[in-house]
């Protein structure tokens, strides 16, 4: 037997009685990282050449809607049903790897204000990140070197999203939130809070295993200015995860997240929305106010969050 297949005893001992722990046939962690390393360049690099054998280098030319639908047919191949296998095959019952349990509405409500929060924090610290960014720029010449760099990709991934956001009419407009707000809210929640996150909680405690799968998710988006704000974005997912023990919550909240940001693009349809990187600001203490501000109210929310979980779960302890 392989290094792979050997379990460490103490990844299982505490847990062998739980049956949110189901018993696993190889090490969770070791599986976990393998998983995110092979589906990386699942994704990343067979969908490249598939999506280049089919439409060659001619990006601008090629069918937009084909290209949505390859988009959502590589998430649901190469992330979801993956997710899926590997929960089945090392864990054999998915049910409590996946996290399948119905919220109750209470509970969305809850997560989702958090996300009203969250999303006009995380731009907050955008700007105040990208102000910085700037100032450095413009006063080391490496910095500046690698800033130019990471301008273009910002800007290669600015076009993709823009391509795959232009609608012309209203059947474009459904395909467009399906590719980009229903396909990965199933297929990304569902292989980082359900199969990874679960497997690395294993052994790690649960933020320390919500905020490694957290740097996964940000890295997975080749989105260098956002990587933080992603990181944030998918550790609220994950505690989302843990806590209600509900990978529908996770779920709804990354659809709603991708939802109003195409909902408000398309009604402004101004390209600026789509940009990470540093943009002229000429006082930046305001931002620091609004952040601080959103930072308080966000920790007061999830501080809340979990007495509602507390209280919960005393009152089916005691029957």
């Amino acid at each position: 037997m392989n290094e792979f297949h050997e379990i460490e005893p103490e990844e299982t001992k505490s847990l062998s009685n739980n049956p949110e722990f189901p018993e696993p046939l190889v090490s969770p962690v070791k599986a976990a990282f393998a998983s995110l390393i092979g589906i990386f360049f699942l994704y990343q690099l067979l969908g490249a050449i598939i999506t280049l054998l089919i439409f060659g280098m001619d990006f601008e030319n090629a069918d937009v809607n084909a290209m949505r639908l390859l988009t959502a047919g590589s998430q649901i191949l190469f992330i979801l049903l993956p997710a899926l296998f590997l929960s089945k095959w090392i864990y054999i019952d998915v049910t409590p790897i996946i996290r399948y349990k119905i919220p109750k509405a209470g509970e969305v409500g809850l997560f989702l204000l958090g996300m009203i929060i969250l999303v006009p924090l995380m731009q907050s610290y955008l700007f105040i990140q990208n102000y910085f960014i700037e100032l450095l720029a413009e006063k080391s010449s490496f910095i500046y070197n690698i800033k130019s760099i990471v301008d273009e990709l910002d800007k290669f991934v600015e076009e993709t999203y823009g391509n795959l956001l232009t609608v012309n009419n209203g059947f474009e407009a459904i395909l467009v939130i399906f590719v980009v707000a229903v396909v990965p809210a199933a297929a990304e929640e569902t292989f980082f809070r359900g199969f990874v996150q679960k497997s690395f909680e294993y052994k790690f405690k649960p933020l320390i295993a919500a905020l490694i799968t957290a740097l996964f998710f940000g890295i997975y988006h080749f989105n260098p200015y956002g990587f933080i704000a992603l990181t944030c974005l998918g550790l609220y997912f994950g505690f989302s995860a843990y806590i209600s023990k509900s990978i529908f919550i996770p779920v709804i909240l990354h659809f709603a997240n991708n939802f109003f940001s195409i909902l408000a693009y398309l009604i402004i349809e101004d390209d600026e929305m789509l940009k990470n990187s540093a943009v002229p600001v000429d006082n930046i203490l305001p931002y620091f106010g609004g952040f601080l501000m959103l930072l308080i109210l966000f920790i007061l929310l999830v501080i809340g969050i979990k007495k509602y979980y507390n209280k919960v779960n005393l009152t089916i302890e005691g029957g």
